[in-house]
């Protein structure tokens, strides 16, 4: 009905069947000698409601014009491929003539689609590319989702104007994480040591002084020893920082990357993807002032 609206903008939304509608639509497309491909999005849900009676009927659809021309061609979009087998034979065999499969998309695809929205819906320089790339990489994370990138940077954008900022930064993008993905409860940090605590204030800390969402174990490292000196307490090695990042990297409080680079060699990039940074200081701040009590 939608389509053939699209042809007759008049056409009654109703008092008529489905049947009606469909001789109407192929008379319109005979009478304007044309032909349309009707593309039908989550697909799975109609295989899972309607059953092979509905799918049967949408893949015959020609075979009730018999001798006169093609005027609609039909794409079925599903996440599930396997969903078919749950069919009968005679609509299964019709669907599985020609399968095009999709591969996830790649982070430099979702930087190209944030891109691509940014210029469409922000400010010029309003988000900047440290910000765009973690939102892709998030995004490549959950099996190459578009939709929760995009969401993610609608969110991110969202909380930059709440906020009254000038540009979208990277904790604007860590309250849009951690408002669709929890990945922090409070009551963790009284399990972990007072080192790895002040590791992670040091990283709050970074983030929290820093526009840029990647840091160098360098400048963590840094921040580490600042943070180690303002509680009096003795930094622990390179080695045991790197511990540190793996750690909490495995608990999905960070995010670890290495890249190589041909004139640098290789480096390796720390990030706070899903937590707030001033939020996560304030916690760590809290806690370890009960440990000097």
């Amino acid at each position: 009905q939608h389509v053939l609206t699209i042809f007759r903008p008049n056409f009654p939304k109703r008092g008529y069947s489905s049947e009606e509608i469909l001789d109407m639509l192929f008379q319109t497309l005979d009478e304007e000698n044309t032909h349309i491909i009707l593309t039908l999005d989550e697909f799975d849900a109609i295989i899972k409601n309607e059953g092979s009676e509905t799918v049967y009927k949408l893949t015959r659809l020609q075979e009730i014009r018999t001798g006169k021309p093609q005027r609609i061609s039909v794409i079925f979009i599903l996440r599930d491929l396997k969903l078919i087998n749950k069919l009968d034979d005679s609509s299964k065999s019709t669907l599985q003539r020609n399968i095009i499969r999709l591969e996830k998309y790649g982070k430099g695809q979702l930087v190209d689609i944030l891109n691509e929205r940014i210029n469409m819906a922000f400010n010029l320089y309003s988000v900047n590319e440290d910000v765009i790339s973690s939102i892709a990489e998030i995004g490549f994370s959950e099996t190459g989702n578009a939709r929760f990138a995009i969401d993610l940077l609608w969110r991110a954008g969202k909380y930059a104007d709440a906020n009254d900022e000038e540009v979208v930064n990277a904790d604007c993008a860590r309250k849009a994480v951690s408002s669709i993905i929890p990945t922090f409860q409070k009551n963790e940090l009284n399990s972990f040591g007072l080192h790895e605590k002040l590791f992670l204030l040091a990283i709050a800390r970074f983030f929290k002084y820093n526009e840029n969402a990647y840091a160098s174990i360098s400048e963590i490292e840094e921040s580490y020893a600042i943070v180690c000196e303002e509680f009096n307490e003795k930094p622990n090695s390179h080695t045991q920082i790197w511990k540190y990042a793996q750690l909490f990297s495995a608990l999905g409080i960070l995010k670890i990357a290495v890249t190589a680079n041909i004139k640098r060699g290789r480096s390796t990039k720390i990030s706070l993807p899903a937590i707030p940074s001033k939020e996560l200081e304030k916690e760590l701040s809290a806690s370890l002032g009960k440990n000097r009590e």
